[in-house]
């Protein structure tokens, strides 16, 4: 059994594009592709003229052996799709963002439940408690 979850669909692992945001947005909905780059500069072989680069994984187990096994690599990012999410232009300030972006993110931040209905509406209440991160962390009821 995998530590973190599967991908949406193992058919699209390999399309999506390269550059995406990264982190931020608080909540997630579906888990697309691990992601291990690769850097040259850092030992990694050479093969795109000098530039990173990156290999994609369905599962984290197989993209985490990839990364300690390989000189220049970086350890195993996933990449994500909100379908909503949470912004902050200002700190403490938030909004719900109703449209969907992907972007890479830290595995560890998968241990956080995945969204659902009421995620952000709750985060967002005046009612959220003092520390609003314990909804996203589920540690409310």
């Amino acid at each position: 059994m995998s530590a973190y979850p599967k991908v949406k669909s193992t058919e699209m692992v390999g399309t999506y594009p390269a550059l995406v945001k990264s982190g931020g947005g608080y909540v997630w909905d579906e888990v697309l592709e691990y992601r291990v780059w690769c850097h040259p500069g850092a030992g990694a072989p050479d093969i795109e003229d000098g530039d990173d680069y990156y290999y994609v994984f369905d599962n984290y187990e197989d993209a985490l052996e990839f990364s300690k096994e390989n000189q220049g690599c970086e350890d195993p990012l996933a990449l994500i799709l909100q379908k909503e999410y949470i912004a902050e232009p200002q700190p403490g300030k938030y909004m719900h963002i109703k449209e969907q972006r992907i972007a890479e993110w830290p595995v560890e931040f998968l241990s956080r439940p995945k969204r659902n209905e009421n995620t952000i509406p709750d985060f967002l209440s005046p009612n959220a408690p003092a520390n609003r991160l314990d909804i996203l962390r589920g540690l409310t009821a």
